[in-house]
């Protein structure tokens, strides 16, 4: 297993020397924003990290390696490719066997930030039960690893583009724990309330830490979702951001657009049809949620 893993000279050095790292995804770089905003984006979510008193490490499969940690040259292969695959649990051996470009998704990272001894994973939102499922069976593979992968996933929530009631369905089912940050509502990606609440609220690392090491501690395996709403001042109105939602999801209906592609299609079209805010809005929650895993990361790194 080792010996698919590449780790960056700043995470290898993170680890010779004892310091905590946050894992963080590919596909919001190559599938989630548009360049040079993703480009940008990432490099100042990983310096929120550093500034954290924690390591980056962003994680890519290139060349036949899982990379544990990119340089800047191969963030801007990623942001400005157009072909890199995106990389689900399925489609891991693939990419890898294959030696072709690409970028995990919340499964893929939990996976690789497993393999790599990483325990703290930063993303936008978490995948889960599409709108519709119950005829489409269209269920994002993400819940399922937070089932049975142990790393703590920070998120703003499930994407709002989501059923989220039978998303936190799910997730219970699994015996997944959802915490929320600073309020007793799960967060909706975009919107700070999803109108459903969360399992635990727990507001500081120190908190967060605690629940996560006597779970793990009990032998209790699987993820767990930190919620952490987007801040007041970069939020959307819920009531728009629904709207805006359904006529993009009727729209990708009308196109035949599905598997895969449909978060991506998703996420554009509502950035078109919020004249740009959405992707102003996602930029802010990902640094949000950078701020919060680093000092989760911190937190945990003290429990060893």
């Amino acid at each position: 297993m080792q010996s698919y893993l590449v780790f960056s000279d700043e995470v290898r050095a993170a680890k010779m020397t004892g310091k905590p790292v946050v894992a963080l995804e590919s596909t919001i770089i190559s599938h989630g924003m548009p360049y040079p905003q993703n480009v940008q984006t990432a490099r100042e979510v990983e310096q929120i990290i550093r500034e954290q008193g924690a390591v980056p490490a962003t994680i890519a499969i290139m060349e036949g390696k899982i990379h544990i940690g990119l340089s800047d040259a191969e963030l801007i292969r990623l942001g400005q490719s157009a072909d890199a695959i995106k990389v689900s649990r399925r489609d891991l051996a693939y990419v890898l066997a294959s030696r072709q470009l690409g970028a995990t998704t919340v499964a893929a990272t939990m996976i690789c930030a497993a393999l790599a001894d990483i325990q703290v994973f930063v993303t936008g939102g978490i995948g889960g039960v599409h709108r519709g499922a119950e005829t489409s069976f269209d269920i994002s593979a993400d819940l399922q690893e937070l089932a049975q992968t142990s790393v703590a996933v920070v998120c703003a929530g499930a994407k709002s583009i989501l059923d989220l009631g039978l998303t936190l369905e799910y997730l219970e089912t699994h015996g997944v724990p959802v915490i929320s940050i600073g309020q007793g509502a799960f967060p909706a990606f975009f919107t700070r309330d999803s109108g459903y609440s969360a399992d635990f609220q727990l507001d500081s690392a120190e908190q967060q830490a605690d629940f996560i090491h006597t779970k793990w501690q009990l032998g209790l395996r699987g993820g767990i979702v930190i919620a952490n709403p987007v801040p007041e001042e970069d939020a959307m109105p819920r009531a728009e951001i629904e709207q805006i939602t359904v006529q993009a999801l009727q729209e990708a209906v009308q196109q035949g657009i599905g598997g895969k592609a449909v978060t991506p299609f998703l996420l554009a079209r509502i950035k078109e049809l919020s004249g740009g805010r959405s992707l102003a809005t996602n930029i802010a929650l990902v640094k949000n949620n950078a701020r919060a895993g680093a000092k989760l990361a911190c937190a945990l790194h003290k429990k060893h």
